[in-house]
């Protein structure tokens, strides 16, 4: 479902101030909550790619597998 954004604005005109507060609140929490995602998997594929350097080379052939 894509919303129209012309259709939120008026539903968004027909809430009281302090509703409007809320659906800020809300539309700021929801923002944030992305943003930490996307900042989880930037770290986790930073972490992959240099654990992968350590781990992938030919030193680490000497150690028995379990």
């Amino acid at each position: 479902m894509n919303p129209d954004i012309e259709t939120i604005i008026e539903k968004l005109q027909e809430l009281s101030v302090e509703r409007q507060a809320e659906v800020a609140d809300f539309v700021d929490f929801l923002l944030d909550r992305e943003r930490g995602h996307r900042l989880t998997r930037e770290a986790e594929h930073l972490a992959q790619t240099a654990f992968t350097t350590l781990w992938d080379n030919p030193a680490d052939t000497t150690y028995p597998q379990p």
